[in-house]
């Protein structure tokens, strides 16, 4: 039986923290489905969700057991439908586990035969999340070291128009 997870996330842009749990949760399952919530009335995004998914695809092109899509709706749903059992989580910090932890019992809740499979980052990435990269590449900072190439040259073209 394949091991399927489901790794969720806004990845507005996707960071090196991110890819790190990525790839150690492709070492564990069969196939990881790095999904994108599209929510249409969240209008706040940097990256529009074809960027988004574009610059997924393009970071995590060398894990082949890597599977890049989008949803919309209820993850449990979406986990359903590529016959997933567990949702791969990163943690960074104890306010993650903290909203974590609401999100996996809300999930549990909905559908029983659904894990939340949670990944502690490593402590490079500890502090790093999308929000502040953004947030330092708006004024110039340098975040190339924080995100893959692909999303640090699409950070620079949004921030130069």
């Amino acid at each position: 039986m394949e091991r399927i997870a489901v790794c969720p996330g806004s990845f507005d842009p996707i960071t090196n923290g991110h890819l790190d749990i990525i790839t150690r949760g492709a070492k564990i399952f069969d196939r990881v489905y790095v999904t994108v919530l599209h929510n249409a009335e969240k209008t706040t995004n940097l990256f529009d969700l074809e960027e988004r998914l574009r610059l997924i695809k393009e970071s995590t092109k060398d894990i082949p057991n890597v599977v890049v899509d989008s949803f919309n709706g209820l993850l449990v749903e979406y986990a359903k439908s590529v016959n997933a059992k567990v949702i791969l989580r990163g943690l960074r910090a104890i306010s993650d586990f903290e909203y974590e932890m609401r999100n996996a019992a809300m999930n549990r809740k909905l559908d029983q035969d659904i894990d939340t499979f949670f990944i502690m980052t490593n402590k490079q990435y500890s502090f790093l999340s999308s929000s502040i990269v953004k947030e330092v590449a708006k004024y110039r900072g340098d975040v190339s070291d924080l995100v893959p190439p692909v999303v640090n040259e699409a950070l620079i073209k949004k921030f130069n128009k």
